[in-house]
């Protein structure tokens, strides 16, 4: 397989996530999404990915992007470990947080509509995130265990966790959110979750390295 992502890409670090927990060996080909004006929009990679974003994977000769989509498939051909609950009530609450993360917070504050918001990005993007935690705090109180769903890492503690980064980065005040802090501290000390870690990346620059 292989997987082009960016060090910093939320979307990039679950599929990583993903492929670490099921032990699936893959190269990297980092696509810098801000150098050259952002390789993604480059003709070569618009071949890879019409949607011209990471992550994209090359696997069992065809394409994938659409972080959720790819994880769906190594489920699919690698179930072990289980991403998705067996029990039907687990794994729509599974892919609820998954989504709510995934198409309710992410995209509202991703670097594309970061552009946009030129000097109000940072407000912009602490309230986005700021609002989706309120709701996924509450949630997270009904279903958590060790982790969001439960006792085991599921496809919504993949996208907890970079989300999590995302808030830290945008300087998101943590305190109003005791459940997503503690899961995520949980989930950080697996190893899956440190390997792609974005601190750990190929095309990670040398003063953001663990």
């Amino acid at each position: 397989p292989i997987l082009y992502s960016y060090f910093r890409s939320s979307c990039s670090w679950r599929v990583r996530i993903a492929l670490a927990l099921k032990g699936i060996s893959y190269d990297l080909v980092p696509v810098n999404l801000l150098k050259d004006g952002g390789q993604q929009f480059s003709a070569e990679f618009k071949a890879v990915n019409p949607m011209q974003q990471v992550p994209a994977l090359k696997i069992d000769g065809i394409v994938l992007s659409q972080s959720l989509a790819i994880i769906h498939y190594l489920e699919d051909t690698h179930p072990n470990p289980r991403l998705l609950p067996q029990d039907p009530k687990k794994r729509a609450q599974v892919r609820m947080i998954a989504d709510h993360i995934a198409s309710g917070i992410q995209p509202l504050q991703n670097l594309s509509i970061l552009k946009q918001m030129g000097e109000k990005k940072m407000d912009w993007a602490q309230n986005c995130i700021a609002s989706g935690f309120q709701a996924l705090e509450q949630t997270l109180q009904h279903t958590a265990g060790r982790y969001c769903v439960g006792d085991d890492v599921s496809m919504a503690d993949l996208c907890l966790v970079p989300q999590v980064f995302n808030a830290e980065r945008f300087k998101v005040d943590m305190s109003p959110y005791p459940t997503i802090t503690r899961i995520n501290k949980a989930l950080l000390e697996l190893q899956a979750f440190k390997v792609s870690h974005p601190s750990r990346q190929p095309d990670t620059p040398a003063e953001l390295q663990a």
